[in-house]
């Protein structure tokens, strides 16, 4: 029998509803730390609880937590693959941040619930069992960090919540989930692409996220250059594209040395430097503005979060976004 480290962290998956309020709310004791030993006969479960938070009170420093926690057990009780519960809300930011900063071969599920566990219709144990039949499978190995919910596999890199509600809000925009949960197997049908891993000890740089509108200027932007922050990311229009007002801010930033990295604000597709007028792609491009391949605003924030901690190279940073 496998060896399968949990980490219970909180979050909808561990929460009761009140049935006279009908609120959402954490209680003193995780139901699912006494209800993982139901699921004894599908791994030897090893259960940890590192924090029991709502996902909004999630930081990079408790990722960073979750982290070490596995690295310890990878090194100290030869577990052969982690399930993580979290809350939905964060729960991508989680899973990209440990799929960058994680080096093994072993499958590392993250899952969570949209209904807490005493609603009609909770999917959190299922969820968490499929998780546990996912984490233990030979095929999960080698894929990164994996979000499994709602019968669906999705590479870290990818997945977003994309519902306020709905149990099957995470979902795979322009790629699709890379396999299935069904009743008897677990099928895989493609592989993500492998990025680069950033061996961070510490979290220790500020990045900031900001997002353009019609008739943006460069008053956020002359506030950041301000501060002691050490990156921008801007989810710009369409294809990387922003108003001019923002030129001016951007480029004190830039002669301040804080990078300034361009994702869309659209959830498929790309940014590039395609148009040539002043604030288009091409233009921003020429002003030293990166770009990145493919990610949200959010993932592209702890991606160069992480990244600063091993390079402030300007070209280096822009190898890592194009990646």
């Amino acid at each position: 029998m496998k060896k399968i480290l949990v980490l219970h962290t909180g979050g909808t998956i561990s929460m009761y509803e009140d049935n006279q309020s009908g609120s959402v709310k954490p209680i003193d004791h995780n139901p699912l730390v006494d209800e993982s030993n139901r699921f004894s006969h599908i791994a030897d479960l090893i259960i940890e609880e590192p924090f029991h938070l709502p996902s909004p009170h999630i930081t990079p420093n408790h990722m960073l937590k979750i982290k070490n926690m596995i690295e310890y057990h990878i090194q100290n009780n030869q577990i052969d693959g982690v399930v993580i519960t979290h809350g939905t809300d964060t729960l991508e930011e989680t899973a990209y941040f440990l799929d960058l900063t994680l080096d093994t071969s072993i499958p590392i599920v993250v899952t969570g619930a949209m209904r807490s566990s005493n609603e009609i219709g909770s999917d959190g144990f299922y969820n968490f069992m499929i998780s546990l039949r996912t984490a233990i499978h030979e095929e999960a190995k080698n894929k990164g960090v994996l979000v499994v919910l709602n019968d669906e596999i999705h590479a870290a890199n990818n997945v977003t919540k994309t519902h306020t509600s709905n149990v099957s809000t995470f979902q795979s925009p322009q790629y699709g989930p890379i396999g299935i949960v069904t009743k008897r197997d677990i099928l895989f049908h493609h592989i993500p692409i492998k990025e680069r891993k950033f061996p961070v000890s510490k979290i220790s740089n500020r990045v900031e996220l900001i997002k353009a509108y019609s008739g943006m200027d460069s008053t956020l932007l002359n506030f950041l250059s301000q501060t002691n922050v050490d990156g921008v990311i801007i989810e710009a229009f369409g294809q990387g594209n922003l108003p001019p007002e923002t030129l001016p801010g951007i480029k004190k930033l830039i002669e301040n040395n804080i990078p300034v990295v361009l994702v869309s604000r659209c959830f498929n597709g790309i940014v590039e430097d395609v148009y040539g007028y002043e604030g288009g792609g091409a233009y921003l491009k020429n002003l030293g503005v990166i770009f990145s391949n493919g990610l949200n605003g959010q993932k592209a924030r702890l991606k160069l979060q992480l990244a600063l901690e091993i390079t402030k190279d300007k070209e280096e940073l822009v190898s890592i976004f194009q990646s």
